[in-house]
């Protein structure tokens, strides 16, 4: 299985962030990380897309968004027009999981399902044929920083036997104190896109961060 790092723009220096992100890119990242908070899913508050709007056409990593958001349905049109590979929203934040997926796929933008750390993984199950990711938080959602949650590894694992077993290619990525020694306990579990903010961002050698992660 090939991994991929995500680094989370979230840990990176806002004063330089386009810096940050080009320096990320030439370290290896495949993917950029946006976490989209809005101060009511979660006590958090981050940045819109305004400020990823500043930031299109010059990095020629993929986005991926993940929205941290209660009514994801009335952010999509907002995200769209920067054509980020992925869109994932939480399961818990919508009543109707089908019509959103359906809505970021209208845009030719794959579509993302997460969950909460407390959240059963198999209340993922019955949209595992429509949607292209599933992304397990190992950290309740809202800041950066926390201690990674040991007792999602075996939910990963859950899902990922699910998948084979449905033989689907959908990633699993994780997010949530994603660090040299979490990342391979994650891997091992199944997972095979690693969302990383401060072990990326906060290295003083970011090629090497990067690729200690994908080992």
């Amino acid at each position: 299985m090939v991994m991929k790092v995500a680094p989370s723009i979230l840990s990176a220096d806002f004063g330089n962030l386009l810096a940050e992100i080009k320096k990320a890119e030439k370290s290896g990242a495949d993917l950029l990380h946006l976490d989209v908070m809005d101060g009511h899913f979660v006590p958090n508050l981050t940045f819109g897309p305004v400020v990823l709007q500043s930031l299109s056409g010059k990095t020629r990593l993929p986005l991926d968004v993940h929205l941290m958001v209660n009514n994801p349905e009335k952010f999509i049109v907002f995200f769209a027009p920067l054509k980020p590979l992925y869109i994932t929203f939480h399961l818990e934040a919508v009543k109707n999981a089908d019509d959103l997926i359906r809505q970021i796929k209208e845009q030719g933008i794959k579509a993302g399902l997460s969950i909460k750390p407390a959240t059963a993984v198999s209340s993922l199950f019955e949209y595992l044929e429509k949607i292209d990711l599933v992304l397990m938080m190992t950290v309740n959602p809202g800041f950066a920083g926390q201690a990674f949650m040991p007792e999602v590894l075996p939910k990963i694992k859950e899902l990922r036997k699910e998948i084979e077993s449905r033989k689907l290619n959908l990633d699993i990525e994780v997010d949530g104190g994603i660090k040299d020694n979490t990342a391979n306990l994650v891997k091992e579990a199944g997972a095979n896109i690693l969302v990383a903010g401060s072990a990326v961002f906060g290295s003083s050698d970011m090629k090497a961060a990067i690729a200690r992660l994908k080992e």
